[in-house]
């Protein structure tokens, strides 16, 4: 994590759409409520979800590459700390990402430093709802 905690809340009012990597169709699941609280809170959420669905009514493609650059400034992770290297190096293929969000419990060192190196901000082991009751 290159962003100190000085900085999350700088950050957050910087980025205003957040695109949510794993935006799950299961409202019990935090890669679902997470979301929800930062649109009710006034962010723009996009998803990216394997499986079509439509559940809070979010847009929701299958992969990162459907999404437009523009959208993909600032990304939230919701995949196990193994699935980040392969996260990290789609990033850093499609190129205009940067932030790398990793949610809480979520993280891996050698892949956030590869994105890092590449100019990314990264914040991992950190939950948005918490942050946003900490710093709003």
């Amino acid at each position: 994590m290159n962003v100190p905690d000085s900085d999350i809340k700088t950050l957050l009012e910087s980025y205003k759409t957040i695109t949510v990597y794993g935006l799950s169709n299961d409202k019990t699941k935090p890669s679902h409520y997470v979301p929800v609280f930062m649109r009710d809170k006034g962010w723009r959420i996009i998803g990216t979800y394997p499986k079509e669905h439509d559940v809070g009514g979010f847009s929701i493609f299958k992969n990162l590459v459907e999404i437009p650059k523009e959208d993909r400034k600032f990304i939230d992770v919701f995949r196990s700390s193994d699935k980040i290297p392969e996260v990290v190096d789609e990033i850093l293929k499609l190129g205009g990402t940067e932030v790398l969000w990793l949610q809480l419990g979520i993280s891996h060192p050698e892949a956030e430093k590869k994105a890092e190196q590449a100019g990314i901000k990264v914040v991992s082991n950190r939950c948005l709802i918490i942050e946003y009751n900490q710093y709003f």
